[in-house]
């Protein structure tokens, strides 16, 4: 056995390919969470990246060349085996957490989703991860009672000392707490979906829920491989070496794209919606320098940003909502009315209509500027639709409008308006 540990066989190179970039892919969403929550401290999204971080751990360690690599250093045989399905009970215990504080509100105490300030909810969080703790420490003490520390190939394990009554037990409460785990989790965010409305955050959940169940089958197929193994059946060990992996890395992988597509989805239009009012923040900037903090950046550095979006954005928008109100003086009432006439006539919606009406206004308003006119009195100036609206919808109506501002609609308008 150990000649064949010394030359590590050819079958296992897809193994370490698929385990290590599975385990740096989610290591890199669980980087991800952990800044969001450093950002915006709460528990659920603490228990997310522990989620994600813990089997992301695990898939690392079980790649052949790290598992042989950790019993190099600690001279231990087999160690890599208990600290990978340690790591998998860490994702066990936070799925079940997790399932807790998303369990809907007429459900459980507490009246929101993440919310763990109900003496309910955190008397039942303290007293699973009370138990996933001792179970921890069994596993621990059946893995060292089992001595299984002859060397062995990272994918038998199971199969190999699963006739050893203490082994057996260890894998029994490691597979029992994980399927635990896995139904738990799946049941919850099924009915989570079901509830939301059609998007990135309802198809990620949908693909957490079905990771788990996928990842279930890789418990199904231990358990009869280990059984098999237990009662002296051979040529079951497939199902432990090939099926059972093989279902894990697409469990992962659904429920990491399942946590990662909404996150990702988030930041691609937080991005869109910040180089989308470019042109409307260019339009009030080079009316009123005194409204931003900086200078415009370029162009190509802004395609590069990439970092603190939401704060760039937010910012951006607060700008160009001042420089609205610094250029209501100047907006022209016959615009207004007839850039209104020309929406309706083209049959937008509402949205649409405010967006073209404020477009048309805030051009006109700088034209009039530029061209030395006085401005009007409080009592003659135009009121511009969308001031009034709700933080959720602002920022979509200024996007609007910054698309807009260049628009045949808008030329119309403002040709109809006449000069200046």
């Amino acid at each position: 056995m150990s000649e064949q540990l010394a030359a590590p066989a050819v079958s296992e190179a897809p193994f370490n390919a698929v385990y290590l970039a599975i385990g740096a892919a989610a290591w890199v969403v669980a980087a991800l969470k952990f800044r969001a929550w450093r950002r915006d401290p709460s528990p659920g999204l603490l228990v997310v990246a522990l989620a994600i971080a813990s089997p992301a751990s695990s898939f690392l360690m079980a790649s052949p060349v790290l598992y042989r690599a950790i019993d190099r250093l600690a001279h231990t045989g087999n160690l890599a085996t208990l600290l990978v399905y340690l790591g998998i009970t860490g994702f066990s215990a936070a799925a079940v957490v997790l399932a807790l504080i998303w369990t809907p509100p007429g459900d459980r105490d507490g009246d929101r989703i993440w919310d763990v300030s109900s003496s309910g909810t955190r008397r039942r969080i303290r007293a699973r991860l009370t138990l996933f703790a001792v179970l921890a420490a069994l596993m621990a003490v059946l893995f060292a009672a089992g001595r299984a520390g002859a060397p062995e190939t990272p994918l038998t394990f199971d199969t190999t000392f699963a006739t050893v009554p203490a082994i057996a037990c260890f894998l029994v409460l490691y597979q029992g707490a994980f399927a635990f785990a896995l139904i738990d989790i799946a049941r919850v965010c099924r009915g989570h979906a079901a509830r939301l409305p059609a998007g990135w955050l309802r198809g990620g959940i949908r693909l957490i829920a079905l990771g788990s169940a996928t990842a279930c089958l890789y418990v199904l197929c231990k358990i009869v491989a280990i059984g098999a193994a237990a009662a002296g059946i051979g040529g079951a060990e497939w199902l432990s070496t090939a099926a059972g992996p093989a279902f894990a890395a697409v469990g992962a992988l659904l429920i990491t794209a399942g946590f990662a597509g909404p996150a990702g989805a988030n930041w691609a239009r937080r991005r869109r919606d910040y180089r989308a009012l470019r042109p409307l923040w260019d339009l009030v900037y080079r009316a009123d320098r005194r409204l931003a903090l900086e200078a415009p950046p370029a162009r190509w550095t802004e395609r590069l940003a990439l970092r603190d979006l939401e704060w760039r954005t937010t910012r951006r928008g607060l700008e160009i909502r001042d420089g609205q109100l610094t250029l209501r003086p100047w907006v022209d009432p016959a615009v207004v009315a007839g850039s209104a006439r020309i929406a309706e006539r083209a049959g937008l919606d509402g949205p649409e209509r405010a967006a073209l009406v404020v477009a048309a206004a805030l051009r006109s308003a700088v034209a009039a500027l530029d061209a030395g006119r006085p401005p009007r009195p409080r009592e003659e100036q135009a009121v511009l639709p969308g001031l009034d609206a709700d933080p959720a919808e602002e920022r979509a109506h200024l996007v609007r409008v910054s698309r807009g501002l260049d628009g045949p609609l808008i030329a119309e308008a403002l040709a109809a308006a006449g000069p200046a």
